[in-house]
């Protein structure tokens, strides 16, 4: 993650290209040129920065090589005017025979104390056949957890595993696979003891 949010940083600092502003405190910038051996470089940023302390950037950035590689990083990051804020960043890659590469990720830290995280990742095969895989993290201002994973593969199908714990100390803990055989699920909720529940 940290590597694409330093890509977009730069396209936003180096871009050769003028960057026009407005009255309303945002910027754009763009360019495009060719490369020596084939294929073109290109990118694009802008940002804002509104009266109350918002504020963003965001850019991207584009290589390919004339023979069908291609690889893209984009990035960005923001501030609410309540002092949220949040960053994403990916990355994709296309091969010329056809397999792909991909991940991303994004972090939010809330106002009150709350945060979310999720990063993934997929990959696709030159045959066609691929696989992904996601994470996503959640801690609530008032101390509650949640945490799911996802992930899937050709002819494996996808499986979803969930934990998730109140600021009370009850949690659920589940998976649910769902393949070409059908749906199965598991799961079950506990008190703070560790003791079984109901689920509601």
């Amino acid at each position: 993650m940290n590597k694409s949010f330093a890509i977009g940083i730069a396209v936003a600092l180096a871009i050769g290209s003028v960057a026009q502003a407005d009255a309303a405190g945002r910027f754009v910038a763009g360019g495009i040129r060719g490369r020596a051996g084939g294929g073109v470089v290109a990118g694009h940023a802008g940002g804002f920065r509104g009266p109350n302390g918002a504020a963003g950037i965001h850019g991207r950035r584009t290589v390919t090589d004339g023979q069908g590689n291609a690889h893209t990083g984009s990035a960005g990051a923001w501030r609410g005017p309540d002092g949220g804020t949040a960053t994403r960043s990916g990355e994709t890659t296309r091969n010329a025979d056809g397999s792909a590469q991909h991940q991303s990720g994004f972090h939010a830290n809330g106002p009150n104390g709350g945060s979310v995280s999720s990063n993934g990742t997929a990959t696709r095969n030159a045959d066609g056949s691929g696989s992904f895989d996601r994470q996503t993290t959640a801690t609530g201002p008032n101390g509650g957890t949640y945490n799911r994973s996802t992930s899937g593969a050709t002819g494996q199908g996808v499986t979803r595993s969930t934990q998730a714990t109140g600021a009370n100390g009850n949690s659920y803990s589940g998976q649910t696979t769902v393949s070409k055989d059908g749906i199965t699920h598991t799961g079950g909720c506990t008190n703070a003891a560790g003791e079984a529940i109901s689920c509601h």
